[in-house]
This record gives C-alpha cells, sequence and structure tokens, in this order.
C-alpha cells in the first residue's frame, strides 16, 4: 500500500505559496510595530492619528482623521508572479459627506490603501522622470514611480477607475461606496497585478509599498476607519 504524503508536501508540487503576511497587528495598544511608520505627507497639515486596538474581535489598527492627513505605510518586498492577490479587511464608521475624486477640494477618503510600484526606467518618458526626481528631492524621502489607491468612496459606483487628481500616475478604483457597508468588517480580495494591468496597459513593475489612511485635510471633516490582515496570496488561492 503506497504511503499518503501530507498535503502541505504536496503543495509546491501543485504551485500553491504561503500566504505572504504583511499587516497582522497585535492587539495591544503598545505603539505601531515596526516597519509600519506614519508618513506626514504635508508638515503644515495635522496628521492622522493611528493607534492599535481590538474592534470587535479583530486587532486592527484605527485611524482617526480630523482635518487631518498622514499614511501609515511600510516598505515591501512581493513576488506579484507567486503572489498577486492582497487580501485584507476594513471598516468605516460612516463615508464623507462632501468628498469628490475628481476635484482637489473633495479629494479625501474615510479609508484607502495605497500601493506603490517602480517601473522601468522607459516606461514614465523623460519628462515623468524628471518630474518624479524632484518630487523626491523636495520630499526629502522616496516617492514611488506609480501608485494603485483602493478606495472607500461616498458617491462613485463600486468599479470606478479615476487618475488621481494631483498626479496623473495614482489611479484610484472604488472598492466600496456609500454607507450600506458602514460599521462593520468587510473582507476584501483584489488581484493586484491584474489591477495594474488594467491601470496602466502593461505588466506591474516592482511593487515597493503599502499605506493606508483616512484623509480629511481637503474637506475638514471627520472620519474613523479600521485596518487588518493584510496578506498576499496566490492567485487561485483563499484568503
Amino acid at each position: 500500500m503506497k504511503r499518503l504524503l501530507p498535503l502541505a508536501a504536496l503543495l509546491p508540487a501543485i504551485g500553491l505559496a504561503d500566504p505572504v503576511w504583511v499587516g497582522r497587528f497585535p492587539p495591544a495598544d503598545d505603539g505601531l510595530p515596526p516597519p509600519w511608520r506614519v508618513v506626514q505627507l504635508d508638515q503644515d497639515i495635522p496628521p492622522t492619528r493611528y493607534r492599535l486596538r481590538e474592534w470587535d474581535g479583530v486587532a486592527a489598527v484605527e485611524a482617526h482623521a480630523v482635518k487631518s492627513m498622514a499614511l501609515l505605510a511600510r516598505p515591501l518586498d512581493i513576488d506579484l508572479a507567486a503572489t498577486p492577490v492582497l487580501c485584507w479587511r476594513w471598516r468605516i464608521d460612516a463615508p464623507l459627506k462632501s468628498a469628490d475624486m475628481t476635484a482637489r477640494t473633495g479629494d479625501d477618503y474615510a479609508a484607502h490603501i495605497h500601493l506603490g510600484f517602480d517601473v522601468s526606467p522607459g516606461t514614465l518618458g523623460r519628462g515623468s522622470r524628471i518630474r518624479q526626481e524632484l518630487t523626491r528631492s523636495l520630499r526629502g524621502r522616496p516617492v514611488p514611480d506609480v501608485a494603485i489607491n483602493y478606495i472607500w468612496d461616498n458617491r462613485h459606483a463600486v468599479g470606478t477607475w479615476q487618475t488621481n487628481v494631483y498626479s496623473r500616475h495614482t489611479r484610484m478604483l472604488v472598492l466600496r461606496s456609500g454607507a450600506s457597508h458602514a460599521g462593520r468588517w468587510v473582507d476584501e480580495r483584489r488581484d493586484v497585478a491584474a489591477d495594474f494591468r488594467h491601470a496602466f496597459g502593461h505588466a506591474p513593475g516592482r511593487l515597493t509599498g503599502l499605506a493606508l489612511a483616512s484623509d480629511t485635510d481637503n474637506t475638514g471633516e471627520t472620519a474613523r476607519a479600521g485596518f487588518a490582515d493584510f496578506r498576499f496570496v496566490g492567485k487561485d488561492e483563499a484568503c
């Protein structure tokens, strides 16, 4: 009688990869775990506040924005060929009332996820490259070549793509809209590689960073959101 191998031993043979966890937060409120850090984009704008908490049984990061903006960000080194799908959980108390992603005065979100990529030198063009390098030198920190933002919007239909009003190299995708799912945790699953191809028309570059935020500096509103359980999995694998 042949001896059966355990399932774990068969995973590499059938092309399954282990989940790559990039945001599993401890329940205790004892400071944000490295390599996560708050990135304040404009020193004249108050930063969104972030803290760890257990929220309805979920160990999470809470973002509280009051006329504020700052990212909670971390670097990444993900092989999108092996694990192209990003899974996570998020929630909001309520959508913003006056936000509008098509106008600079309304470029705010109760919650959004930011993915930054580096691309090959010839992809952006010489003019765009010069502007990117200038931005990096002025800000004194790394700036991705291109980015995708998954947003919890207030008015646009789920599935809407929009070029960011501040950067033509950032694409916004509405994953949730309105208040129908507010006040509870919602699970998300996105094929990042496929979304990149849709947004930019070519294979994804190197995924260099992940950030989350609640953003209310343009509208002057208040928002509270939660984020948890970020991990990358294979294309055909469950979260």
